[in-house]
């Protein structure tokens, strides 16, 4: 769990960096051409297998070829998937605080209304 919790951690202070896309970010920190793109296809999988109808980004003969491919390939879902699940529980988070305070604001108004 620490470790998941670190990747995530380095994922999300790569995209802070800056505006270089994720790819420019890993290959100017000496990640190998052969594991970004196998992140970049994990990622886009893992971030699609969270939602509701997940399709998967895989490249299958490079997968089994090419063990760095297949290294990013499982990193990028991990921790893309995770960073999915994390944002679509707080979306349905937030979603349910703004229904509970709407329920609260009506009945207030009903209570007021029935108090005259």
């Amino acid at each position: 769990m620490k470790v998941a919790r670190l990747l995530i951690c380095g994922l999300s202070l790569l995209v802070l960096l800056g505006c270089q896309s994720l790819r420019e970010q890993m290959l100017a920190a000496n990640y190998p051409p052969t594991f970004v793109d196998g992140f970049e296809d994990g990622c886009s999988s893992g971030r699609s297998a969270a939602g509701p109808l997940g399709q998967f980004d895989k490249d299958v003969p490079r997968y089994m070829a090419e063990p760095l491919y297949a290294q990013g390939w499982e990193d990028g879902f991990r921790q893309c998937e995770d960073v999915q699940r994390i944002d679509d529980w707080q979306a349905r988070r937030e979603e349910q605080w703004r229904d509970d305070e709407w329920r609260h604001h009506v009945d207030q108004a009903m209570v007021k209304a029935l108090r005259r």
